[in-house]
């Protein structure tokens, strides 16, 4: 294997895995903190032959994605959270086209314009939720320069084998940290399935196995329409059928694909007596933690999620049922922890830390567990 190192923060790690993947067209829309990775894109996409558009705002951002997506680009946007609210619309409909493109939001504080420059975790819900209508997409989160430009290209990978929207959710901390990485040459990139031939191109009879996607220029006649569709786009909009299927089988293609799409990486004591539950940048000094509470004759162990949706909560109910206490530590008033306390109850305890973007610290987390574990 050969192995290339480079001196990378989060946000360059996250484009050059975007370039990696195959990236050709990026629109975005500049905003604190995710505005050098979209500089970085301005200067590195044209160069190996991709298009790079500053749309006016986040809305025609999406949108251009979404249309490129559609005519055979690997479209990819980075933004932050006011910017991810105005995205909702569009990726909503992204899903209902089953357009793959790839959304890194790097986190601020907020509500509203909040603390642009500081660093929060306050954007899992509405990764998961800001859209309206049942629907569901993939969401990782990286805690490492190395995992955003890995995660980026899983990003893509997904997104083109599903026919789905992905997210990738940096915070602040992670989009803006330096870290020396080694790079691996030989990365699995995926192409999506293309048909030359007419047929039903929103369709499956494999709910698990998206339809592949119409190619353009071969004179297929397609429709696209965010309006509900039987499988070759005609809309039914007075069918309850038609769209019973339809959202069932777009919902199916990701749950149907859970156990390539959840990932998580563990550390320490098996069936600890202390377990922490954390994704991000929090990780970092979790896994600091950890190590300090075991030297010193706990019983501790980090579950680290890099996928944040969907979630598998057999996998999820398995660790937290091997231990007496559960701690999600998370630089928001709590969040994660309710997917936590759905399988764990009342051993599990939150640990939250918001404003002025300061980190939770190892030293708080070591205190917090001896005050609790007696």
């Amino acid at each position: 294997m050969i192995i290339i190192r480079r001196f990378w923060t989060g946000n360059i790690a996250s484009a050059e895995g975007a370039l990696r993947a195959g990236c050709n067209f990026y629109a975005g829309y500049p905003i604190t903190p995710s505005s050098d990775l979209m500089e970085y894109m301005a200067r590195e996409l044209p160069k190996r032959g991709g298009v790079f558009i500053q749309g006016e705002d986040e809305i025609a951002s999406i949108n251009m994605l979404i249309g490129a997506s559609i005519a055979g680009a690997k479209a990819m946007t980075a933004t932050s959270g006011p910017g991810f609210s105005l995205m909702q619309e569009g990726i909503g409909l992204a899903v209902m086209l089953e357009a793959p493109l790839v959304i890194v939001d790097v986190m601020r504080l907020g509500p509203a314009t909040g603390q642009a420059t500081k660093s929060g975790q306050g954007d899992l819900m509405q990764s998961r939720w800001g859209r309206h209508g049942d629907q569901v997409l993939v969401v990782y989160a990286p805690s490492s320069v190395k995992e955003a430009f890995l995660l980026t290209i899983k990003a893509f990978n997904t997104a083109e084998s599903l026919r789905t929207p992905v997210v990738v959710l940096l915070d602040e901390l992670i989009g803006h940290l330096w870290e020396v990485i080694d790079v691996p040459e030989d990365i699995e990139v995926v192409e999506r399935v293309w048909s030359s031939e007419p047929g039903a191109f929103f369709d499956s009879e494999v709910p698990e196995n998206p339809p592949p996607m119409p190619k353009l220029g071969v004179g297929l006649n397609v429709l696209y329409t965010g309006s509900t569709h039987d499988g070759y786009g005609f809309r039914k909009t007075q069918d309850p059928d038609a769209h019973n299927k339809l959202v069932r089988r777009i919902h199916r293609k990701i749950y149907g694909n859970l156990d390539r799409i959840f990932i998580y990486d563990y550390h320490g004591e098996d069936a600890p007596d202390i377990l922490f539950i954390t994704f991000g940048s929090v990780s970092r000094p979790t896994t600091e933690a950890v190590d300090i509470l075991n030297s010193d004759g706990y019983r501790v162990g980090i579950l680290k999620l890099m996928t944040l949706w969907p979630i598998d909560y057999t996998v999820l109910k398995s660790f937290v049922d091997k231990s007496q206490i559960v701690i999600v530590p998370e630089m928001n008033l709590g969040q994660l922890i309710h997917d936590v306390k759905m399988v764990g109850g009342d051993k599990v305890y939150r640990f939250n830390k918001i404003g002025g973007g300061i980190p939770i610290y190892s030293s708080e987390l070591v205190g917090y567990v001896k005050e609790v574990y007696k």
